[in-house]
C-alpha cells in the first residue's frame, strides 16, 4: 500500500542535517508498518524497538543518556548489528519510555550519524502530561489516513491518480461517474489502512463496518486506560456527539447540544485529549477574512471533525444501501460526510491550516478558508450537484477574494468570480 509520506521518509533519510525523527499519527493509521517498510526498502537493516510492556529497555533509557550504551542495549534486544547509514533503529510506542523521548536530545547532539524514528499514538499526550519534549532537536512527521488519492492508488486506479495530480480535468471528464462511485466508496471505507485493506480483499461493506466497529472499540478502550477517571465521562460525550453535531446545518461545536447547561471550559480537556490523540480535529472561526487569517481566529468558536470519513459513517451508523445509493434518508448527513471528507484531504494533502468564516450577521457561512500564496481563498463544498452559491458569492460581493473556489460533484469549471473543482480533486487545490 503507497503512502505519500514514503517519498518525505526518503528526503529524510538523505538529509545530512537531518535529527531524529517523531512520525506522529492516531492509532491505526499505519505508522508502525510505514516506518519497518521504509527500513526494509531503504536500508540493510532495521532495529526494532517497541515499548509498550517491554521493561526492560524502559529501564535501559532510565539509567542514563550515554548513546554507545544505548545502542550496545539496542543490539543485545534486536540482535542487529548498528551500522551508522545502514541501519535504522525504530523506537515505536515512545511515550512508554518518557527517558527515550528525552534521549532524542542526545542522537542529535552526539551521534547524528544514525537515522533513529520514533513514534507513538499517545505521544501528544504524553507531552502534555509533562514528558520531557526534546525541542528543536527532532524532525517530525504527521502520518494520517490514506487521502483519496492514496485510497487510489491502494485500489490499483494509478492512471486516474495520476491524472488527478496532473490536474488533467479534461482528460478526467471522460471519467468522472467512474470517479464519483469511487469517492462515495471512499466516503464508506474511509482511509485507515487495515479497512482499506479489507474492502480490496473481500470487496464486502460489512467487513470493512467490522474494522471501523473494532477501530471504534479499540478508541474507546483507549479512554478508559488513559483518562483520569473524572474526565472520561466528558471525553465520551464529546467524542460520541461528534456526527450528531456534523449532521447540523451549523456545524459548530454547541456544548449545550450534549448536554443540558454544558459549558465549553468543563470540556476544554477532553477536546484536546481527543486532539492530542490524532482522533479529531478542531477547524476554528475566523471572524475576518483579513490577512494573516490566524490573526482572526476566534478561540471560542470551531468545528470539530473525526480524523477519518470512515470512522464518521460507522458511528452514525449509516447502512451501505443508504450511503452508496444516496437516498433521501441520507440527503441530511451527506452535507456532513462531505465536509468531513474535504477537512480530510485539505489536512493530509496540503499545508494549509483550515479555518471556516461566519459573516456578523450569520446570515451565510464559508465552509472553509485558507491563506495561500498571501491570499484568502474561501471554499464552499456542495455534496450535491446543486450549484447554487448564496453564500460564497455573497461573500465575494463584499470582501473581493482574487480566487473563490466550490468543491462539488460537477466537473472542472472557472467562472469570473469562482472556480467549481470535482470533490475528487480536493487534495489538489
Amino acid at each position: 500500500m503507497e503512502r505519500n509520506l514514503m517519498q518525505h521518509l526518503l528526503e529524510w533519510k538523505k538529509d545530512s542535517n537531518r535529527k531524529p525523527l517523531i512520525l506522529k499519527g492516531c492509532r491505526q493509521s499505519g505508522k508502525t508498518w510505514l516506518m519497518k517498510e521504509f527500513g526494509r526498502l531503504y536500508f540493510n537493516n532495521v532495529a526494532y524497538i517497541n515499548f509498550d510492556h517491554n521493561e526492560r529497555m524502559q529501564k535501559v533509557f532510565r539509567k542514563d543518556f550515554d548513546i554507545q550504551r544505548i545502542m550496545l542495549a539496542i543490539n543485545a534486544e534486536t540482535n542487529v548489528a548498528i551500522v551508522p547509514d545502514e541501519t535504522l533503529i525504530i523506537l515505536d510506542e515512545i511515550q512508554e519510555a518518557p527517558e527515550a523521548l528525552t534521549a532524542l536530545k542526545y542522537f542529535c547532539e552526539n551521534a547524528r550519524e544514525y537515522h533513529v524514528i520514533a513514534a507513538g499514538s499517545l505521544l501528544g499526550v504524553a507531552i502534555h502530561n509533562k514528558v520531557s519534549f526534546p525541542v528543536g532537536k527532532v524532525n517530525t512527521m504527521n502520518l494520517y489516513p490514506l487521502s483519496f488519492r492514496e485510497f487510489l492508488s491502494a485500489l490499483g486506479e494509478n492512471g486516474l491518480r495520476e491524472m488527478i495530480d496532473a490536474s488533467d480535468y479534461e482528460g478526467l471528464s471522460s471519467f468522472d461517474s467512474k470517479l464519483n462511485e469511487l469517492l462515495k466508496n471512499y466516503y464508506y471505507v474511509g482511509g485507515m489502512p487495515e479497512a482499506v485493506q479489507r474492502f480490496i480483499d473481500t470487496k464486502d461493506y460489512m467487513q470493512v463496518r467490522k474494522v471501523h466497529e473494532e477501530i471504534i472499540e479499540l478508541y474507546e478502550n483507549d479512554f478508559g486506560k488513559h483518562i483520569d477517571a473524572k474526565e472520561l465521562p466528558r471525553v465520551r460525550l464529546v467524542w460520541n456527539s461528534i456526527p450528531m453535531q456534523l449532521a447540523k446545518d451549523n456545524k459548530k461545536f454547541f456544548f449545550g447540544h450534549m448536554k443540558k447547561g454544558a459549558r465549553a471550559k468543563e470540556f476544554e480537556i477532553a477536546v484536546e485529549w481527543l486532539i492530542d490523540c490524532g482522533l479529531i480535529h478542531k477547524v476554528y472561526r475566523v471572524t475576518k477574512a483579513g490577512i494573516p487569517l490566524k490573526a482572526y481566529t476566534d478561540f471560542s468558536a470551531y468545528k470539530l471533525f473525526l480524523s477519518d470519513v470512515g470512522l464518521l459513517g460507522a458511528m452514525a451508523e449509516l447502512d451501505t444501501r443508504t450511503l452508496l445509493e444516496g437516498n433521501n434518508l441520507f440527503v441530511e448527513f451527506k452535507g456532513a460526510l462531505t465536509e468531513q471528507y474535504v477537512l480530510q484531504q485539505l489536512v493530509s494533502d496540503t499545508d494549509y491550516t483550515p479555518y471556516y468564516y461566519t459573516s456578523e450577521s450569520g446570515k451565510y457561512e464559508i465552509d472553509f478558508m485558507i491563506q495561500k500564496k498571501g491570499h484568502i481563498v474561501p471554499i464552499e463544498v456542495k455534496a450535491e450537484e446543486n450549484l447554487k452559491s448564496k453564500s460564497l458569492k455573497a461573500f465575494c460581493e463584499k470582501n473581493k477574494p482574487e480566487e473563490a473556489l466550490r468543491l462539488s460533484m460537477k466537473g472542472y469549471r472557472k467562472q469570473e468570480w469562482l472556480t467549481n473543482m470535482p470533490l475528487y480533486s480536493a487534495g489538489k487545490i
